[in-house]
C-alpha cells in the first residue's frame, strides 16, 4: 500500500470538498466514471463519495440552483492528489482510453498536473507530486511554472505488465483547493490569519498560493476571472464548502471567508 501523501500530513490540510448540484446524480457518476471515486454513502439529496473508505467529495443535490458564475467568487478546481506517478499514469491512460475530455496538461515542477471540467462547469486536476527533495525554495517561496507535460514520459512510468486504472486508489486525497476570489490579497491575508498559512508564492498581483507545514500549496486564489467580486449568491451551483483538517482543532466549526464561502474545520483524525 501507497504512503499517505505529505500534503495531508501537514498540520493543516484539505480534507474535503463540498459541492451544490443541480443535477447530482449526473455529477456523481462523472466523478466515479472520470475520476474513479467511489460512492460511500448517501444522505437525503448527498452523495459522499472518496477513495478506500476515504470521503473526498461530498456533492450536495439543488435542482432549483442557478448555474455557477465563472465571474464570481467560487472555486476555481479541487485538486486529487493521487498517491504516485504510476496512478496518475494510469489515470491519463485511462482518460485517453476512455475519451474523458481534458482542458489542460501541465509539469508544475513540484508535480504533474492534468486538467478537465465536470459537467456544471466546475473544475477539476488530477495530480502526482514530485518527491520532496526535487522542489527549489529561494528562502520561503517556492519554485513552481506552469511548462508542457512529457505524456510520453508519464506513460512510461506504467510498470509492464500493469493491471491498469481501477479508480482512485487508496490514500488518494485531496491535495489542493484552488479558488476564485475577488482579491487575493485579501484572501492572502485571512488564509494567513484564521490558518496560520504561510505565503509560498505569487503570480504576480493576480494569484497567490498558500500552505501548512511546507507542502508547496494547500489553497490556491486567483482573480484571474473573477476581479473585485464580491459575496457569493448562495443561490448558485458550485461550491457550497471546504473542509479542512486541523492538528490544533479540538472540536469542529465553522468560519467564513472574505466572499462567504463556508470553510469547516475538524480535528486532525489522520
Amino acid at each position: 500500500m501507497s504512503e499517505m501523501p505529505f500534503a495531508a500530513t501537514t498540520p493543516v490540510s484539505v480534507a474535503r470538498v463540498g459541492l451544490k448540484a443541480r443535477d447530482a446524480e449526473a455529477l456523481a457518476k462523472f466523478y466515479s466514471d472520470a475520476v474513479g471515486l467511489e460512492e460511500l454513502s448517501r444522505d437525503g439529496g448527498a452523495i459522499l463519495l472518496g477513495a478506500g473508505g476515504r470521503p473526498l467529495l461530498d456533492i450536495e443535490a439543488d435542482p432549483a440552483a442557478k448555474p455557477d458564475d465563472p465571474r464570481s467568487a467560487g472555486l476555481f478546481h479541487t485538486a486529487f492528489l493521487l498517491p504516485s506517478r504510476a496512478d496518475l499514469a494510469r489515470w491519463v491512460r485511462h482518460a485517453f482510453e476512455n475519451r474523458i475530455p481534458v482542458s489542460g496538461a501541465s509539469d508544475h515542477l513540484v508535480s504533474e498536473a492534468l486538467y478537465l471540467n465536470d459537467p456544471e462547469g466546475n473544475g477539476i486536476e488530477i495530480y502526482a507530486d514530485r518527491p520532496r527533495d526535487a522542489w527549489s525554495w529561494n528562502g520561503s517561496s517556492i519554485e513552481m511554472a506552469t511548462q508542457r507535460l512529457d505524456i510520453d514520459g508519464l506513460i512510461a512510468a506504467i510498470p509492464a505488465g500493469d493491471a491498469g486504472w481501477r479508480g482512485a486508489p487508496e490514500n488518494s486525497v485531496v491535495g489542493h483547493v484552488h479558488l476564485r476570489v475577488g482579491d487575493p490579497v485579501a484572501a492572502e491575508d485571512w488564509w494567513r490569519e484564521e490558518f496560520g498559512f504561510d505565503t509560498v508564492a505569487r503570480y504576480g498581483a493576480d494569484a497567490v498560493f498558500l500552505s501548512s507545514g511546507g507542502y508547496h500549496h494547500h489553497i490556491g486564489a486567483n482573480r484571474w476571472q473573477s476581479a473585485g467580486a464580491g459575496m457569493r449568491d448562495p443561490g448558485r451551483a458550485g461550491l457550497s464548502w471546504i473542509e479542512m483538517r486541523s492538528a490544533e482543532a479540538q472540536s469542529e466549526k465553522a468560519v467564513r471567508d472574505p466572499w462567504g464561502t463556508v470553510i469547516r474545520v475538524v480535528p486532525d483524525k489522520v
